[in-house]
């Protein structure tokens, strides 16, 4: 008998999962399916209503007090370094796949900035999800609607912050602007990614954030995002 509660979701899932049959009370892994794990970046669709609501893949939370990150080889997430201050990410902080910050994204920060911007850093769109829940771990995939973002320069190379709501969230859910959030929120955003590189002892760092934007240009960034994904990978 068929079970639908375990049906796997193709809407968040890659086209690797397309067809594959629902699961019965006696059968946990179906013959024909992926034998795999998808890769969070390359496996994971970002969503059919992208740009307004994204999936996203977390890698780090609030009380991680190690940076994690998503080792692009593998798909699975890494100590990348341990955290030297006190400060923790005021948010879920992850980012959305399918995407790559190339030479759209650094067009587009070069527009907005009025800087020289070299290249995108390289790596898949980030983005800081807003919940009042305690989600106790990374490693997960969830979807969340952006409401803006944050223009980060790093050595030249731009490095946007979505910053989105958790869709659905009994606090922040309703949210569709920057604009409602409350300016403390942005500003420890702001502190955490200007300081979150800094060694004891040492200078400020080489990052710094030329613009905060809204839910528009949020989702220029990710339009760009999903362009240089498909120039650097195809698709």
């Amino acid at each position: 008998m068929c079970n639908a509660e375990l049906l796997p979701r193709c809407d968040i899932l890659g086209a690797d999962w397309a067809g594959v049959p629902c699961l019965d009370e006696k059968h946990s892994s179906p013959s024909n399916a992926p034998r795999w794990k998808p890769h969070p970046w390359h496996g994971v669709a970002i969503g059919a209503d992208a740009p307004a609501v994204v999936t996203c893949f977390i890698e780090i939370v609030p009380t991680d007090t190690v940076k994690y990150e998503i080792d692009k080889a593998s798909g699975y997430l890494k100590v990348d370094r341990p955290q030297k201050f006190s400060n923790v990410c005021p948010a879920l902080y992850g980012m959305v796949p399918q995407t790559y910050c190339g030479a759209e994204i650094a067009a587009l920060a070069a527009r907005r900035s009025g800087r020289a911007v070299r290249a995108g850093d390289g790596d898949p769109l980030d983005i800081c999800v807003l919940s009042e829940k305690a989600i106790s771990h990374g490693d997960i995939l969830l979807r969340a609607a952006p409401i803006g973002g944050l223009l980060l320069l790093d050595k030249g190379e731009a490095d946007d912050k979505i910053i989105a709501v958790l869709e659905g969230d009994a606090a922040y859910g309703e949210w569709r602007e920057l604009s409602q959030c409350p300016p403390a929120v942005v500003e420890r955003l702001r502190h955490y990614f200007l300081t979150y590189k800094q060694s004891p002892g040492g200078s400020a760092g080489p990052c710094e954030i030329t613009n905060v934007y809204g839910r528009e240009e949020a989702h220029a960034t990710i339009r760009a995002s999903q362009a240089d994904y498909s120039a650097e990978f195809g698709g």
